[in-house]
């Protein structure tokens, strides 16, 4: 009996489940690795940071997920090493792999360009602990807030610096806004929650770099609207637990804030370093591995690199951004061309990604959208936002959840996912107690 052609892809997110969903019925082994047994859909993980949804609304247990498909295996595990001539890779626990095609979507993790210290004060969004982190550092500023024994003290826990104005920067600074202007605003008895102070840093001269211009002014003036205060063209030094120090030109200054949050660039992952390294493949400089039009590397037409990993070009010549469309066009793909060797046909088209355009959330019934290059802002590019990602949740099951707790919060502003977890640092416990018998600011 002839030994089925063994595809691995490593990776669960949008490239690589959307890979392995597509060999459904190819006549292939699919076995599909994964450091978590979960499906990840990150583009709403600042919901959960800020409240609005549970961990398990966005996520689908990868094991559900190909259930009902029989030619898929799923296993828990992160991939170590591999030996690209051996056809093998190696995972942390000294397991073993081989393969005839391999999918590497390992995606990519935040960078604080070179200054990884900054990590343990600055959370940044990339996966849930990091989101329940920063849940808690928010609802604990204003608890912490509420018992300050001075107004200067409180000043310090309701100032919250974002740092950089992407869409993620602009759209935690959205949430954090209607938090304190809305859903805390009868909560507490000695602070404002209006009073809050919050801070987008960017470096750029506008926010939103990516988006046209047109659409990045509107953001701007959107997340204005809400009370957030832009700062642009300055670069953070230094971030502590008392605040971050920025650079404007040749001056530098200090900005007090107990709250920091990261929002800034990402980099490989250390499979990714290790490919590369073993391939001999060439690496830009945030370490994405430099593919083939059909996506594969050099020398080795049977790895894949797809998504964030893969630092694949467009049709302008122009690196394709690290989002969410790139990846599932990029594992579709890499599918669609491993069943077409197996099944014997020569010749198969390049890579040609389809830019169906990009969008961001600033705050209730506000958003900004570039759709097939017609541009939209407020509420049609709200609507049109939440359609796309309700459309792309995995589950239906979670669609339905996901649906219900927006029409609850656009009607109510409460966000019922307002927990504070853990027992990480800055815990009331293990604080100094302030004076209860002085009030803070009113």
């Amino acid at each position: 009996m002839t030994q089925k052609h063994r595809v691995v892809i490593l990776g669960g997110g949008f490239a690589g489940l959307n890979a392995a969903q597509k060999l459904r019925r190819a006549p292939v082994v699919v076995t599909l690795i994964d450091r978590r047994n979960f499906h990840l859909f990150q583009p709403l993980l600042y919901q959960v940071a800020t409240g609005s949804l549970s961990p398990g609304e966005i996520s689908a247990p990868l094991r559900g997920v190909l259930s009902k498909q029989k030619n898929a295996l799923v296993l828990l595990g992160e991939a170590a090493d591999i030996d690209p001539d051996a056809k093998q890779v190696k995972l942390h626990d000294g397991a073993a792999f081989d393969y005839d095609s391999l999918i590497v979507a390992t995606g990519s993790k935040t960078s604080y360009y070179g200054n990884d210290a900054w990590r343990e004060f600055a959370p940044s969004l990339k996966t849930i602990e990091e989101a329940t982190t920063i849940r808690h550092k928010i609802l604990y500023a204003f608890e912490w807030a509420e018992r300050s024994a001075t107004e200067a003290e409180a000043r310090e826990w309701l100032t919250f610096v974002i740092v950089g104005a992407g869409a993620t920067g602009m759209e935690l600074a959205g949430a954090l806004a209607e938090i304190a202007n809305e859903t805390l605003k009868n909560d507490f008895r000695r602070i404002n929650p209006k009073e809050a102070r919050i801070i987008l840093m960017e470096g750029g001269s506008r926010v939103l770099a990516a988006y046209p211009p047109d659409l990045s002014e509107k953001a701007e003036n959107l997340v204005k609207r809400l009370g957030v205060e832009g700062m642009k063209g300055v670069m953070a030094t230094a971030i502590d637990s008392t605040g971050v120090t920025y650079k404007r030109g040749d001056a530098t200054e200090k900005l007090a804030a107990k709250t920091v949050l990261w929002a800034g660039g990402v980099m490989t992952t250390s499979f990714g370093k290790k490919l590369a390294e073993r391939t001999k493949a060439e690496a830009d400089r945030s370490g994405r591995v430099k593919v083939q039009p059909d996506l594969t590397i050099p020398s080795y037409p049977d790895i894949f690199v797809v998504g964030d990993l893969a630092a694949a070009q467009g049709k302008d010549g122009k690196p394709l951004p690290g989002v969410a469309q790139v990846a599932i066009q990029g594992g579709t793909y890499a599918a669609k061309t491993i069943r077409a060797r197996v099944e014997g046909k020569k010749d198969f088209p390049p890579f040609r990604y389809f830019d169906k355009g990009d969008m961001a959330v600033i705050g209730r019934a506000a958003a900004v959208a570039n759709i097939f290059g017609l541009h939209f802002s407020g509420l049609p590019a709200w609507l049109i936002w939440l359609f796309i990602h309700l459309m792309y949740i995995v589950e239906f099951q979670n669609r339905v959840l996901v649906f219900v707790q927006w029409g609850f919060e656009y009607l109510t502003f409460s966000r019922g996912a307002r927990l504070i977890t853990g027992s990480g640092e800055g815990d009331l416990q293990g604080q100094p107690h302030p004076n209860d018998t002085n009030s803070a600011c009113k």
